[in-house]
């Protein structure tokens, strides 16, 4: 219970701060976002959480409105993706409305991916045990450097997680998920540069 308290705590603290210092920065994705296309900013999707426990995950719009919300992870060069979507999905700026989720109490900063409703149906066994904690906004799979791997893969990442959660591993994620979406950051900027988008792809 202590681990579980502290945890929070730390989740909430951390998620303030980055809300406070990346408002900014929230107000003109939005902005760019709304002058891509017409609709809401900001996409919703339902996910399942600790103990199956079904919510709704926030992310910034990267694709267009009628494409369908479950569809398969898109490929880069998809129609579907807006110019600005791009940048948001190489970048990893997409999940910045995820600190929502976590104030909110749906996911922590660190453990397993939330996975969709009818993947969770077809779980059994140990795959289960995702279950037990709440899904985060990245993990140790996400700074593997394996995430272009099947996704399934990321079983034996997340149960190793949950069994050696700390606050030290938790700190050590969260340093390395900043290195790499700097390294991120960097390539997709470039790319708007090349392809003559100059304010962000917009």
């Amino acid at each position: 219970m202590k681990k579980i308290i502290s945890k929070r705590i730390f989740d909430f603290t951390i998620s303030v701060l980055i809300t406070v210092l990346f408002f900014p920065i929230f107000l003109i994705l939005i902005s760019l976002i709304k002058l891509s296309f017409s609709g809401p900013a900001i996409f919703r999707q339902k996910r399942v959480g600790k103990d199956g426990g079904e919510f709704i995950l926030y992310k910034f719009r990267s694709m267009a409105l009628n494409a369908p919300a479950y569809a398969p992870k898109p490929k880069e060069d998809d129609s579907r993706i807006t110019k600005i979507g791009r940048f948001l999905r190489k970048s990893g700026l997409d999940e910045l409305p995820q600190f929502y989720n976590v104030l909110k109490g749906d996911m922590s900063l660190v453990g397993p991916r939330p996975e969709m409703p009818f993947l969770i149906e077809t779980f059994k066994d140990r795959r289960r045990d995702r279950l037990s904690i709440k899904p985060g906004i990245t993990g140790l799979w996400q700074i593997s450097g394996k995430t272009k791997e099947p996704i399934y893969y990321n079983l034996e990442y997340d149960l190793y997680y949950i069994k050696n959660q700390s606050l030290f591993l938790d700190l050590k994620i969260l340093f390395k998920t900043l290195i790499l979406f700097f390294r991120m950051l960097k390539p997709a900027i470039q790319d708007c540069k090349i392809t003559g988008n100059d304010k962000l792809c917009a």
